[in-house]
């Protein structure tokens, strides 16, 4: 299997096992870092597994192949198609539109403003604990945190390049692509290859990511999914 097959599952039972919460068929990341899940394989026993990690009520986000299909002890909440992309070339130079010298390392005191930014840029689940998947930076003006990006999900040879968002008053002025630049330069001098999901309606990302080497891997689909209230469960 390729490493970024059933991503999240390879993320969880290898470079990010110490963030993660179950067994041998289905995990999930520990609530504070992340609402993502996996199995091993898509089917009844996958789905079975992962009912038993949450109380009922709790939700979890999954990456599937296929659009997401009822199942018992289960229901839809949100979801679309997800585009998977990554980036073999060489990383350029920073865009001349900032300036290196504007970012700056987040991490544990920082949480809040990243949450709270997340909050509204709305680029994918962001928890008290994400920062500690990887690099995180960003961009402040006047003391406010404007724009950031980071790591997120890391498999043998990969790690993507997540969390990259502006605040609507700060958009077009080159942050996003200098942030992402910096977070794939730090990937590929570890000998990585940088790559990341993105909405397949997010036209204006997806030519944003082309322009800085990305090119597109696979089709999948996210799907945010609440276990039902009526079914037992052991975890959160």
């Amino acid at each position: 299997m390729h490493p970024l097959d059933n991503v999240i599952w390879q993320a969880l039972t290898t470079r990010q096992a110490h963030f993660a919460e179950g067994g041998s068929r289905a995990r999930k990341f520990i609530r504070e870092v992340s609402p993502l899940a996996a199995f091993e394989e898509d089917g009844p026993d996958g789905y079975a597994e992962l009912a038993e990690l949450l109380l009922p009520s709790g939700t979890l986000g999954l990456f599937l192949d296929h659009p997401y299909e009822p199942r018992p002890a289960w229901s839809y909440v949100v979801g679309a198609p997800l585009l998977q992309m990554v980036c073999e070339n060489d990383v350029g130079p920073v865009p001349l539109a900032a300036s290196a010298t504007m970012i700056e390392e987040l991490g544990d005191a920082d949480s809040p403003e990243m949450i709270e930014l997340t909050a509204l840029t709305k680029p994918g689940p962001f928890g008290a604990r994400t920062h500690e998947l990887g690099m995180y930076v960003g961009i402040r003006r006047e003391g406010k945190l404007v724009a950031m990006a980071g790591e997120r999900l890391k498999v043998p040879g990969y790690a993507e390049v997540s969390a990259v968002c502006t605040h609507p008053e700060h958009t077009r002025k080159g942050y996003a692509a200098m942030l992402m630049t910096g977070v794939m330069r730090l990937i590929c001098n570890r000998g990585e290859i940088p790559f990341l999901h993105v909405r397949q309606d997010n036209f204006r990302a997806i030519e944003l990511y082309r322009r800085l080497g990305f090119r597109d891997r696979k089709l999948g689909y996210f799907a945010v999914l609440r276990k039902s209230p009526e079914t037992a469960g052991h975890s959160q």
